[in-house]
């Protein structure tokens, strides 16, 4: 083969490879498309007079007389900002008491050796395997038992461990080296320290995604706030959006639900925007071995 021969091959290559990268752009704008186009609706939804919404037989992608009373009526039909305090307070003290529960239960699974350890383990995986709805109808008798309905405890105590997190954070704590571990104890290092010192700050990527995922979940609770509380006081932003659902004078008040929604998403879309690469870190952390 001459020269050209070797040119023509590296064109031909070269236009392969601007095909197909081609093909895949417009496939990840098809696809970002399709996820943010619901976004998008629930934004135009909340923009939307409550009249307009109910008048289109056809619905519009574009609002033509856009207004913001929609969101003046999410916190002027109910007490949204007390539910939003009710969450903020719902969601931290949760995510704090079950970091501890799980940096404790992982620290113990991967370190520590106790009798039956490896069968305790395995238990613990295997309620991974249990429908939620069946938690969920134990924890609700439990918690009525207890007579901690309508109360910030019986909100957050079901939610204060996840078998799931405890394993994530066991396999990252494996991957430290368990020199480590000897040496440390070898200089009289407690295992609190050692945990506190070491652990935790070559963790730290994984324990941010955890309590990241967290909040989330928390923040996005619904069927056990609408459960375990009937009372003003501790509703949940959840509890506040089906309010204004139910409030639209003899039919479903869709916009100010919309306006409600997009408040309550702000801050979730900001913190993802602004711990996205942590996440992710820690993600591909808990997927690596070694």
């Amino acid at each position: 083969m001459d020269r050209n021969d070797y040119e023509k091959i590296e064109k031909a290559a070269a236009r392969r490879k601007r095909a197909t990268r081609t093909v895949t752009y417009i496939l990840l704008t098809v696809w970002a498309l399709m996820v943010l186009f619901p976004f998008y609706w629930m934004v135009l939804s909340s923009i939307k007079s409550y009249s307009s919404y109910n008048s289109e037989y056809i619905p519009k992608f574009i609002a033509e007389y856009p207004t913001l009373q929609n969101y003046v009526d999410a916190f002027t039909t109910v007490p949204l900002g007390r539910y939003f305090t009710n969450t903020i307070v719902f969601t931290l003290v949760t995510t704090a008491v079950m970091l501890v529960v799980t940096v404790l239960a992982a620290f113990a699974f991967a370190r520590l050796e106790f009798r039956g350890k490896n069968v305790v383990f395995a238990i613990f995986l295997s309620l991974m395997m249990i429908p939620n709805e069946l938690v969920i109808i134990t924890n609700f008798q439990t918690i009525t038992k207890l007579g901690m309905r309508n109360t910030f405890a019986g909100l957050i105590l079901p939610s204060v461990t996840s078998v799931f997190y405890i394993y994530l954070l066991k396999e990252n704590f494996e991957q430290i080296p368990e020199e480590l571990y000897k040496a440390a104890k070898v200089d009289g290092t407690s295992d609190l320290k050692y945990l506190l010192k070491v652990m935790i700050p070559i963790c730290r990527p994984t324990l941010i995604t955890v309590t990241i995922l967290k909040v989330i979940e928390c923040w996005n609770s619904y069927v056990w706030p609408r459960l375990i509380t009937d009372d003003q006081a501790y509703f949940l932003v959840s509890n506040g959006i089906q309010e204004i659902r139910e409030n639209g004078f003899g039919r479903e008040n869709i916009p100010a639900m919309m306006a409600a929604v997009v408040v309550i998403s702000v801050p979730l879309i900001v913190l993802f925007l602004i711990f996205r690469k942590k996440i992710m870190a820690g993600v591909s952390r808990g997927g690596t071995k070694g």
